[in-house]
């Protein structure tokens, strides 16, 4: 097991370092003023920085099986892993490299699945970051941390696909450049296997039918690309916009969720060490009772285990990352229900000790960390709750047990 990472990814990881410093840092304060308190989004910099990033080779960085002729740098996930942690130290600058969630997955679906056709009208534009994108899976109506549960219906009529149904937690439904919407939904309901009986379409957000009902903040935290309710009302898309077959979405899902799940671990954890840094600066700095808060014994446990957390939770992503190169998603089935939990527990904890370090200024907005916090817990439930993840971690580690025991 290697977790090298090769001369290229270093070479990117440095010069994305800089670029973060020169062109992303500074413009964090007025990102901030522009989206969250004068409610401007998409900022009106955002696409000069993305031209900045393309001309300076930081472009689409995290799709292994990159063509010649499309843009952008071709890394494994081991070697893409280190550059999500870098972007993942602000909250809004995976954009800029091209590299933003649910985009990147997207981007990976139509590559493995689309059809010529699919990929010049939709992937084209994607990889150039001319338009953006979204997924819709979850739904209100239905326990969504099981997936076969959902009843979005897609039924075909002729030359066309019905939809019909209701979803919500669609993050970048409200962009308005968000141009496009890749569907799971029930189109085979009489196959007995319960895994073979969704499928996913395309679906233009102008598509007639198609209505954005609400953004619902999380946590009382509005994100203002969306993480919409939506209503599919006999949206009709032709038959050419089936993904991959019939049956296949659950299968096309996991392909997706995998890599990207790598990508949400290391950009919690860059978000951890960003608030392991805010902890420490603020423990040299403040007294309490004479003494600096970081030469009381508690907090000095809070930052020790805080770098103890991070090493280990940074490894088992790696290491996770490294098994879906070597041997495929699958392979890694049981490492990635594990970084899924073990990285956002991680990130509400070293959050919450560094809110507790600043005191009252951690509750408020001067600080990122409230909203780190607020994340590190929303992801506990995004890309399926904890409990799901330890059900099938419980599962496979039965089952290896099982199969090294001796046999009578």
């Amino acid at each position: 097991m290697d977790f090298e990472f090769s001369e290229t990814s270093k070479a990117v990881q440095s010069r994305l370092r800089d670029f973060m410093a020169e062109h992303v840092a500074p413009r964090d304060p007025e990102w901030h003023e522009l989206v969250e308190r004068q409610g401007i989004f998409p900022p009106p910099f955002i696409e000069d920085l993305k031209a900045k990033a393309r001309a300076a080779g930081l472009w689409n960085l995290f799709l292994p099986h990159l063509k010649d002729d499309e843009p952008g740098t071709r890394l494994s996930n081991l070697d893409y892993a280190p550059c999500a942690e870098i972007m993942g130290r602000y909250l809004w600058s995976s954009e800029v490299f091209n590299c933003n969630a649910p985009d990147t997955g997207n981007m990976e679906v139509l590559h493995m699945f689309g059809t010529p056709e699919q990929k010049r009208q939709w992937l084209v534009p994607l990889l150039n970051g001319e338009i953006r994108s979204a997924f819709a899976m979850t739904e209100p109506d239905v326990a969504s941390s099981d997936a076969t549960n959902i009843r979005t219906t897609i039924r075909r009529d002729g030359d066309q696909y019905v939809i019909d149904g209701r979803k919500w937690f669609i993050t970048n439904a409200a962009d308005p450049r968000c141009k496009i919407l890749i569907v799971l939904g029930l189109s085979n309901p009489e196959r007995t296997e319960s895994h073979r009986r969704h499928s996913m379409v395309l679906v233009p957000m102008d598509t007639p039918g198609v209505e954005v009902v609400r953004n619902p903040t999380i946590m009382h935290h509005l994100a203002h690309e969306g993480h919409c309710e939506m209503r599919f009302t006999n949206v009709r898309v032709p038959v050419a916009n089936l993904v991959h077959e019939e049956g296949e979405g659950f299968a096309i899902a996991q392909a997706r969720l995998g890599p990207g799940r790598i990508h949400h671990c290391m950009r919690s954890i860059g978000q951890c060490e960003l608030a392991l840094e805010l902890m420490v600066e603020r423990a040299g700095s403040r007294k309490t009772f004479g003494h600096l808060l970081q030469d009381h014994g508690t907090v000095a446990e809070w930052i020790a285990l805080s770098r103890l957390e991070i090493e280990q939770a940074r490894l088992l992503v790696l290491k996770t990352a490294w098994l879906i190169d070597k041997y495929g998603t699958r392979a890694a089935r049981k490492e990635v229900g594990l970084i899924k939990v073990v990285v956002p527990r991680m990130q509400t904890a070293i959050c919450n000790r560094a809110i507790q370090t600043f005191g009252a200024a951690g509750l408020t907005p001067d600080t990122p960390l409230a909203f780190l916090w607020t994340w590190g817990r929303a992801l506990q439930i995004i890309d399926g709750p904890d409990e799901v993840h330890l059900r099938t971690i419980a599962r496979l580690e039965a089952k290896e047990q099982a199969a090294r025991r001796p046999t009578a």
